[in-house]
């Protein structure tokens, strides 16, 4: 270990050191040399001016490399005292049995909590106090401008008018009292059924004669609301409704977020209540209704009895907030009015082959990226914060800074902090759990393929069309990169290939959904065969123009 006076004398060596004396003299001789430049006896004014601004540019290069030597020794010399300091062996501490065995459960208890809450802003928002980031946030509300601007004028070209009718808006959310009806009715059964069952068993667990068949018939009430009270019933009132994709969106996101929410609450308290003596009251372990309601309502999918809150609420950021995912919805619609329907509108009616695959690839890695940020940006950001920020919810880790990693293993971990928290704990610490840790493979093979269903499912009800692009991109390229980019992948390099494939990804998506959207509505099936509603009908479509008219932007 290196003592203290080696640290000193290795963290000086990064430091500038000033010039010798011999140094000094010779920059002073030729400094003098330099103010002497005479013509004939005769200092000219042109070669002053000239050498002033000479000495300035000179100046300006001697200060930036300056600045940077300097940056650079700091940041060596800060490395060097957090790697020497790490090295320090730790004072000795005499602790008796007792103690040390007290120590040692409450780090045991500490490690096995699950997610520690604390309080902590979005790291969007701490980034947009720097000039640099909020210049770019400015570009994108530019592009925004643009994108309005480009619109009003070709329909004013097109129409002779301006149209702001904003038609697409209206066909995708559309049925909207019935969006919020269904969303009403699942609400009050997730506050008052699982609660209810939950609060009927911990209350005669340990004081009924047969706990066992008592925990499994009412874990058996509890399997049959999350399948048909919360899962069949929402997707039958959207199939049998033939709502449009927004609301349908809204609905079956919502189903997934009360489901997995329900399952955290249960997970979270059941082991609470086996673990509680039996000479106390069940009572005292179980969750209030006030509490569970704030977690249905809290941007996390964790439970806890109690989270870290603010003091206050700054009502004018919420407004901000939700002016924001207003703002971003509009965005998405120009995106999709002017750089994609135009373009899927002619490819759909064109002959499939893999000239027009490429092509429709490289022209939807533009809207496909816009609509990658807009959903982070509106939901992950925005929204989430609004919600936090309303119940004075303090921990705002929603994401992380997925944007600089450069594996994918990170990214998953970083992209989405609030799902991989619940992945994390009830699907691969479980899974880990349930196979005493002998299958870690088999429990990240398990979370991808719980995660990529999910995915496939919530885009199949949402569509009106089973075509499992993202599944396939979950399963096979999601897997793979996940093993060869992984976290030991390190350098600039590997950050310009995870974007790189982000962007190519993003692309496939765009053009092969949206090209299977309009081959499902240019080539109806009056009664498809199970078999028809497997196979993607974009693959078979092909329509000359006069038949493949279709009114309006949808």
């Amino acid at each position: 270990m290196a003592s203290e006076p080696d640290l000193t004398l290795r963290c000086r060596r990064l430091l500038p050191m000033p010039n010798s004396p011999e140094q000094e003299g010779m920059m002073a001789d030729r400094g003098i040399r330099e103010r002497h430049i005479t013509t004939n006896g005769k200092m000219e004014v042109e070669q002053i001016i000239s050498r002033k601004l000479h000495l300035k540019r000179a100046a300006e290069h001697l200060k930036s490399d300056l600045m940077k030597q300097l940056d650079s020794h700091v940041k060596d010399f800060m490395d060097c005292l957090i790697e020497e300091s790490g090295c320090l062996e730790p004072v000795p501490v005499l602790l008796s049995d007792k103690e040390s065995r007290k120590l040692s459960k409450q780090s045991r208890t500490q490690a096995s909590q699950g997610k520690v809450f604390v309080t902590r802003r979005s790291l969007l928002d701490e980034l947009f106090e720097v000039n640099h980031i909020r210049t770019i946030y400015h570009m994108f509300i530019a592009l925004l401008i643009l994108f309005i601007f480009s619109t009003l004028a070709v329909d004013f070209i097109d129409e002779g008018r301006l149209v702001l009718d904003f038609d697409l808006l209206v066909f995708a959310f559309g049925q909207l009292p019935l969006v919020v009806c269904t969303w009403l009715c699942m609400f009050v059964s997730v506050l008052l059924v699982p609660y209810s069952l939950f609060h009927l068993w911990a209350s005669r667990y340990q004081t009924c004669s047969h706990p066992a068949l008592w925990s499994g018939l009412l874990g058996f009430g509890f399997m049959l609301y999350q399948g048909l009270g919360l899962g069949f019933l929402p997707t039958s009132v959207v199939l049998r409704n033939g709502l449009p994709p927004a609301s349908r969106f809204i609905i079956i996101m919502e189903q997934v977020r009360l489901m997995m929410k329900v399952h955290s609450f249960i997970r979270e308290n059941v082991p609470r209540v086996l673990s509680a003596p039996k000479d106390k009251t069940n009572y005292l372990v179980i969750p209030q209704l006030t509490q569970y309601l704030y977690f249905l309502f809290a941007p996390t999918l964790i439970y806890r009895d109690h989270y870290p809150r603010n003091p206050f609420i700054r009502w004018s950021y919420v407004a901000t907030k939700f002016s924001q995912v207003l703002g971003c919805l509009f965005y998405a619609y120009y995106v999709f009015v002017r750089l994609c329907i135009p373009q899927f509108r002619s490819i759909s009616m064109q002959l499939f082959d893999l000239r027009a695959m490429v092509l429709c690839v490289f022209n939807s890695i533009l809207p496909g990226v816009l609509v990658l940020f807009l959903a982070f940006f509106a939901f992950l950001h925005c929204w989430l914060n609004a919600f936090a920020e309303m119940l004075r919810f303090g921990d705002r880790k929603f994401y992380k800074d997925w944007w600089n990693s450069t594996s994918f293993s990170n990214y998953y971990r970083t992209w989405n902090v609030v799902v991989h928290d619940w992945l994390y704990y009830y699907a691969y610490r479980d899974f880990l759990w349930l196979t005493e840790k002998r299958f870690r493979t088999g429990a990240m093979l398990f979370v991808f393929t719980v995660s990529a269903v999910v995915h496939e499912y919530i885009l199949a009800i949402c569509f009106g069309f089973f075509y499992p692009v993202l599944f396939c991109l979950f399963m096979c390229f999601g897997m793979m990169f996940n093993f060869i980019l992984h976290d030991r992948r390190k350098g600039p390099i590997w950050n310009i290939i995870m974007w790189t494939s982000l962007f190519l990804g993003q692309g496939v998506i765009i053009c092969l959904y949206s090209q299977e959207w309009y081959a499902q509505r240019y080539c109806p099936i009056q009664e498809p065969s199970f078999l028809d509603l497997l196979t993607p009908r974009s693959w078979t479509c092909h329509l000359t123009k006069p038949h493949a008219e279709h009114s309006g932007r949808s």
